[in-house]
């Protein structure tokens, strides 16, 4: 059984599952797991990891339209370094200050290689799902795609240091708060475009027509060849954007209200088809478990 076919197994035995965080009671709730090998590129900093595995969480509250109040982590690790270990503190609490969350601790464990578990806490007095698309509603999405592409291209390549830059995104806590007044559905890309158009698309029944271009990341033009640079946009996935859909009449509002640029990428269509430049859109992505 596969990511998905799992992640659908728990869908049928529990009613609250399905989106970015579970919503109790005006929170919003989500865990997340990271582990070296499919997460941390060789040259992965500790201070990276840190923002990298709480920024995580952060971003499915920022997809919620939420307010984040805190986030913990549990960190396991072959040995304990007194060095890393601070790093890695360091990381998760500068990626909850820059969204005015706190980093209020977590677990040590040991563990045959890194393996990070992140939960966050937010506030959404009116969240937004991934069930609230409608057939003619706008699909943005913020920011570029394609930014952890680049990332791992440079971690290859040995630039360490603006491989990490680059792995350090900033959660859409702000846009997403902005854009909870407008979107009708909303979620992480977390999964790569590709994927989360499928999931938001089953979530509310409709189909989806995108239209290039897509704004993909400057970066990923100096490690991927123009004919590759699309695909990893559309399905590498871990770029941590958020991926909505808006009501034609309330987008230039949107746009004004959002802190980060949004960019309209197509419509929300009444059939179930997927389609990019009128070709159907696999379901591709980012799988937990595989290698990047």
């Amino acid at each position: 059984m596969d990511e998905r076919s799992a992640l659908g197994l728990i869908a049928e035995h529990l009613d609250p599952a399905g989106d970015d965080a579970a919503v109790v009671d005006g929170l919003v709730v989500t865990i997340d797991m990271l582990h070296e090998s499919t997460d941390f590129p060789p040259g992965t900093t500790r201070y990276t990891a840190g923002w990298r595995a709480v920024g995580a969480s952060l971003s499915d509250v920022a997809a919620m339209g939420g307010e984040p109040t805190a986030a913990v982590a549990v960190y396991g690790a072959p040995t304990f370094d007194g060095e890393e270990i601070t790093a890695f503190v360091d990381g998760a609490r500068d990626v909850c200050a820059a969204v005015d969350g706190a980093y209020v601790g977590g677990d040590l464990d040991e563990h045959d290689e890194l393996t990070v578990a992140t939960a966050a806490v937010g506030r959404a007095d009116d969240p937004v799902l991934r069930s609230g698309a409608s057939p003619g509603d706008i699909v943005c999405v913020t920011g570029t795609l394609g930014r952890s592409a680049a990332a791992l291209g440079f971690f290859e390549a040995g630039e360490y240091e603006r491989a990490n830059d680059l792995f350090r995104f900033e959660p859409r806590v702000a846009a997403g708060r902005a854009l909870a007044a407008y979107a009708s559905a909303m979620m992480d890309s977390s999964d790569g475009l590709a994927r989360s158009l499928h999931q938001l698309a089953e979530a509310s029944d409709v189909g989806f027509a995108v239209e290039s271009p897509l704004p993909i990341a400057e970066a990923l033009s100096e490690v991927a060849d123009p004919d590759e640079r699309q695909e990893l946009a559309v399905s590498f996935g871990e770029d941590f954007e958020l991926v909505c859909t808006i009501p034609e009449e309330k987008l230039d509002a949107a746009r004004e209200a959002s802190p980060t640029e949004i960019s309209s990428i197509g419509r929300v269509t009444a059939e179930g088809e997927i389609t990019l430049d009128g070709e159907p859109l696999p379901d591709r992505g980012y799988t937990h478990g595989e290698s990047a």
